[in-house]
């Protein structure tokens, strides 16, 4: 593992100040009048400050989302939403490197990934763009005596409530405003106090193309005050969340209210499989990354790394010297590869994960906190646990941080077993040259996506989304378009 810090871009002049909330179109200050400061992860230091938005703020928000939805924005034709969003896209890919650098000083990604991102944000916008025909009208058949025309139309569901979490916003907005926009919605987001800047950013690059008032809104504040009144809301119609099982549970119960439509996309703790004849030159990185990418803060991480007991040893061998290979530093030097945990809070909790581990399995790398250089930031090298068993806490529990642990298993029949021992369905992996293995095993995998000789890999057009405890819904993809409608049945008596 390397460490250092290389030549930092400027800041860019956004990183200033303190942010508003945009309600209606509006920048204004929260009610409360409070803010929340907003802390480089990389150095320890305050950035700027955003609003710290509450209840009031979100009525506020709501009721400018409704008047947009029943106003202007609803006489949009299908093609004007299109031409929107390729607007936006162009846009957003213009402003792509202070975005990047944005992304990076707020949550502390490295560039290399940020700026990677430039190519899939604009996949998913021409693909939701290529949705807005997506509320089309059918004539279906009906047997009824008479003489009746029925139609089908699909119709937006109206004000959409957004809750994504900060592992990644640069990401997680689109999953929000891409269907919405697409299919005449208007939303209200909650990004996450962690990482609320470039959510705010793209807010404003939105209101330059055009989008009408109060279609997007954002909130920022914490979870429990304005997030949870927007979980409530009776005026929100549907609620998308991206976050911890524990906050998913406290929506569904706010969601009671008015019966809300809920997508969730929740934890997990993924099983990646390495059978004895894998190509260890390309699994060892790919599992490795699997659970590193983003400093191990990815929702679909292949933590459990699930290797068969005859190549165990050299796996983790060689797991070691890839991981130290590996350039732990700032986001904003170009060369890094991982970056810091976003908070000190989270640094705290995989610290405390891997102090459990050490109790349970062979620590065979990492497992400090960076010092030197890195001190002032929130660094934690990138940790490997070996001859773990699927019982203990760091196999259970999802850590959210770079921190692997290695599962020894006999055959196929014990991966499976192993795999499928979790609360959890969100991924999993397998790394193998038999293709009776790859089918056999990725079929028998209970989770929403599956990759096989291969980790992490995402095209909106397909999607992705869990089972069991790793929530319910799909991202991307017609699915995902199809949650923002709802069908409507029209009976025409031409008599």
């Amino acid at each position: 593992m390397h460490t250092g810090q290389g030549t930092t871009p400027a800041t860019p002049d956004f990183v200033a100040g303190r942010k508003q909330l945009l309600i209606g179109g509006r920048w204004v200050e929260p009610a409360s009048g409070e803010g929340i400061d907003v802390v480089n992860p990389a150095t320890g230091q305050r950035l700027c400050g955003i609003a710290r938005g509450g209840a009031e703020d979100v009525d506020r928000a709501v009721a400018a989302a409704r008047r947009a939805f029943e106003g202007e924005w609803s006489r949009w034709t299908p093609h004007q939403r299109r031409k929107l969003l390729l607007k936006i896209h162009d846009l957003v890919l213009d402003h792509f490197e202070e975005l990047a650098l944005i992304e990076t000083l707020d949550m502390g990604a490295p560039l290399s990934r940020t700026r990677g991102l430039k190519e899939w944000t604009s996949q998913v916008l021409q693909f939701f763009a290529s949705q807005c025909d997506a509320a089309t009208a059918a004539t279906p058949q009906n047997s009824l005596p008479g003489n009746f025309l029925t139609l089908k139309h699909l119709a937006p569901v109206g004000v959409v409530g957004g809750i994504i979490p900060w592992n990644g916003p640069l990401i997680g907005l689109w999953w929000i405003f891409g269907p919405a926009l697409a299919t005449g919605c208007t939303t209200v987001l909650k990004p996450a106090e962690d990482a609320s800047l470039s959510v705010l950013r793209i807010s404003e690059l939105l209101t330059e193309a055009g989008v009408p008032d109060g279609v997007v809104n954002v909130v920022t504040g914490y979870g429990a005050d304005a997030g949870q009144a927007l979980a409530e809301h009776d005026g929100v119609d549907r609620v998308a969340f991206t976050g911890s099982v524990g906050t998913a549970r406290s929506i569904v119960r706010a969601s009671a209210g008015n019966l809300k439509r809920l997508q969730l996309e929740l934890g997990g703790k993924s099983p990646d499989i390495v059978f004895a004849d894998a190509d260890l030159d390309k699994a060892v990185p790919g599992a490795a990354m699997g659970v590193y990418t983003n400093s191990g803060q990815v929702c679909v991480a292949g933590t459990r790394i699930l290797v068969q007991r005859s190549v165990h040893d050299e796996f983790v061998e060689r797991m070691r010297d890839f991981t130290r290979t590996i350039r732990v530093g700032d986001g904003l030097d170009p060369d890094t590869q991982l970056g810091p945990l976003v908070s000190e809070r989270q640094l705290e909790r995989v610290m405390h994960y891997i102090g459990v581990g050490g109790g349970e399995a062979r620590l065979a790398g990492g497992g400090n906190r960076l010092g030197g250089e890195l001190a002032s930031g929130f660094f934690v090298e990138p940790t490997i646990f070996a001859d773990a068993s699927n019982e203990m806490t760091i196999a259970r529990e999802e850590i959210f941080g770079p921190v692997a642990s290695v599962i020894p298993f006999d055959d196929p029949e014990d991966a499976l077993r192993l795999a499928n021992d979790t609360p959890y369905g969100l991924a999993g992996g397998v790394w193998t040259r038999d293709l009776s293995t790859a089918h056999k095993v990725s079929r028998g995998i209970t989770a929403g996506t599956v990759w096989v000789n291969c980790y992490g890999v995402l095209d909106p057009a397909v999607g992705f989304g869990g089972t069991k405890m790793s929530g319910y819904g799909w991202k991307g993809a017609r699915e995902h378009v199809d949650s923002f409608l709802y069908p409507k049945a029209v009976y025409i008596n031409l008599d």
